[in-house]
């Protein structure tokens, strides 16, 4: 398995735009335009993703901070070409011809989604950004495009080294919070659809709460990884789910 976080910026929203994504130092790519949204680069970022590793049999997993984006991709866009490329209301689907190059890359492609909380410390996640916000202060300043590598010859050999370790069977039954997205990650599309993650009965309250339990064993285990993956119980099971 592949994992690679994708990331957008975008200073003042519409503003100057950056996307990037990144696997590592080695392995990254960045780019942006003049004025842009921040869901743009968000979505870019992944697009250019599965491009840049379409020639590749391993599963990818992307790690990505927009629940709008993980929604869109995942949740909403069957229904949306069901209704031709419409929403719910009648209403045309933002971005539409980045939603539509999204549809066609990830066809065919195995992959997998992970919210991950943005500006919280996670390193992929802070990497991708970074480079982002790079680009767009570039088009903002007239500065050099930082476009990165790409997926060059520096990436491949990094692959077998890039395998999720494998988790335990784990009943998630252990007390854990979900957080709602916040104003900023819908800033530019929060007239088109609620980004919400899960279904529940009400998406705009601040936390979720649910309630697991585990085994000592589990327990165990599952601060162990946590521990390994240099974060919290919680956080490592919200990024499960």
């Amino acid at each position: 398995m592949i994992i690679a976080a994708a990331d957008g910026s975008a200073l003042g929203n519409p503003g100057p735009a950056g996307w990037a994504w990144y696997v590592d130092d080695a392995c990254w790519a960045a780019g942006g335009w003049p004025r842009g949204t921040n869901n743009q680069g968000e979505l870019t970022a992944v697009l250019e993703l599965f491009r840049a590793t379409a020639h590749l049999d391993e599963e990818l997993l992307v790690q990505c901070d927009s629940q709008y984006v993980i929604n869109a991709l995942t949740k909403w866009m069957p229904n949306w070409k069901r209704k031709g490329w419409r929403k719910a209301d009648g209403s045309p689907v933002l971005n539409l011809e980045l939603m539509q190059s999204l549809d066609e890359a990830l066809r065919g492609r195995r992959y997998r989604f992970e919210w991950v909380r943005g500006h919280a410390g996670h390193p992929m996640n802070e990497a991708a950004d970074e480079r982002a916000r790079a680009v767009a202060t570039a088009y903002q300043r007239g500065g050099d495009i930082p476009a990165g590598p790409g997926w060059s010859g520096a990436c491949e050999p990094a692959v077998d080294a890039l395998v999720s370790p494998s988790l335990p069977e784990i009943d998630l039954e252990t007390e854990v919070t979900a957080a709602a997205p916040t104003d900023a990650d819908l800033r530019d599309d929060r007239a088109g659809a609620d980004a919400v993650l899960f279904d529940f009965d009400d998406p705009s309250a601040d936390w979720t709460t649910l309630t697991l339990e585990l085994t000592t064993e589990e327990h165990t285990r599952l601060l162990e990884r946590a521990r390994a993956a240099g974060t919290s119980p919680d956080e490592f099971l919200r990024g499960l789910i």
